[in-house]
């Protein structure tokens, strides 16, 4: 329990959807309404929250997501106020753009955004600016989300799920300050055309901004300082004009940070050091392309990407918008009942401690997940031989049931 709220314990906590095609099983069902209605009456807060089930398994785990966070409200004196809005390939499909005009203005005017998934092969032959994944990147620029963070943390009741050795995975707790609204990305000039030889060419631009470099680094040392005070930024700067200026911003903030020490590393080895011994990192912040990749890299030292939250940084700092599981929309599975909906259960803990700072609910949800993999449930991509095999719906019964059972939380923990 311990290594999970310190992983996800990066900021000071201040202010910093269910679709309903997806059937959910009588029994969370009423439990969820049930326990919600009896605190209504005594509800002293409210928040609205937008939710984004998107594509895939997005529903499946949002809706199990959001029964979590509505009954750990419930107990909490919050009432939430939910809004489903369509985005990706799920808004393609209805209105024929992958991000409505009004989804933009709903999330905007929220407390706070609960993503799922985007995309699937369905779409994969679309052109770009009707790809399911183009919504999720103007979704995050109309919020103006900069910074995602992604921590990694290997559980001990999941350390045989990595594929790591165990005295290598053993205690790694790593946080990756990813940016998220620049870089090749954004960059322009970009598009197709023709070489000097006539052969078709596909560019893009890697560029970044003073500007786009200091806001990130000081989000990471911030993060560092109250983690482990361990910073490593990770570039490309003996190749890469856009990484040399990344590593001189870097470097000159760290002066401003004197409690936090700061390294530097090549992706390559980057990526390298992530396999061989991860327990070296402690923070880490990089470009949008080397944490898009670092990050699942990290994910899977967890044994499953299914376990791991995410949250994203506004313009306006330390105010959390955006969150969502690092997953993908796995089709493959959609609709089986198969899906792992813990990441995005422990996202909706990272809304509430640092999109609403609501630290005793963030730490119920969080209580219940541990508790359920204590008592051995596991969806199939983190199963192991002597646990109990289950689905999505059931996994989000066995946490409600969890938190029902929990009889006080203490804040500071």
């Amino acid at each position: 329990m311990a290594a999970l709220q310190a992983s996800l314990r990066p900021l000071k906590a201040i202010n910093l959807a269910t679709n309903p095609r997806t059937s959910r099983s009588t029994t969370a069902r009423r439990f969820v309404s049930f326990r919600c209605s009896a605190a209504a009456s005594v509800a002293s807060r409210g928040y609205s929250i937008t939710l984004l089930p998107g594509d895939g398994i997005g529903p499946e785990v949002v809706s199990v997501a959001k029964d979590a966070l509505a009954l750990a409200g419930s107990y909490e004196g919050i009432e939430f106020r939910f809004r489903e809005m369509m985005v990706g390939g799920a808004a393609l499909d209805k209105v024929g753009l992958p991000l409505p005009e009004e989804t933009l203005e709903v999330a905007k005017q929220s407390d706070a955004v609960l993503l799922g998934a985007i995309g699937g092969y369905k779409w994969d032959a679309n052109e770009k600016h009707l790809k399911p994944e183009t919504g999720l990147l103007q979704l995050r620029a109309g919020l103006g989300v900069f910074a995602n963070l992604r921590p990694a943390t290997v559980l001990p009741q999941l350390i045989d799920s990595s594929t790591l050795k165990r005295e290598v995975a053993e205690g790694v707790d790593i946080m990756v300050v990813r940016e998220l609204t620049g870089g090749i990305y954004f960059g322009k000039p970009r598009g197709f055309g023709h070489n000097e030889k006539g052969e078709d060419i596909g560019f893009n631009t890697e560029v970044y901004s003073a500007s786009e470099i200091d806001r990130i680094a000081r989000v990471a040392f911030e993060v560092a300082r109250k983690r482990q005070g361990k910073l490593c930024s990770v570039d490309k700067a003996n190749v890469l004009e856009a990484s040399m200026l990344w590593r001189r911003r870097v470097t000159a903030l760290a002066t401003e940070f004197p409690d936090v020490t700061l390294s530097h590393m090549y992706v390559d080895n980057a990526a390298m050091q992530l396999v061989r011994d991860p327990k070296q990192f402690d923070t880490i912040v990089t470009n949008n392309i080397f944490g898009d990749i670092l990050s699942d890299e990290a994910s899977m030292l967890t044994g499953s990407i299914g376990m791991l939250p995410s949250a994203s940084v506004s313009e306006s700092v330390w105010d959390l918008d955006s969150f969502e599981p690092i997953h993908g929309s796995a089709p493959d599975i959609a609709g089986q009942d198969k899906a792992n909906p813990l990441a995005t259960v422990l996202s909706v803990a990272m809304l509430l401690r640092y999109g609403l700072g609501e630290e005793n609910a963030a730490k119920r949800i969080e209580n219940a997940v541990i508790e359920t993999l204590d008592r051995g449930f596991r969806t199939g991509d983190i199963f192991s031989t002597g646990m109990t095999l289950v689905g999505c719906r059931r996994m989000g019964e066995e946490v409600l049931k969890c938190m029902e059972s929990q009889k006080q939380v203490t804040v500071g923990v």
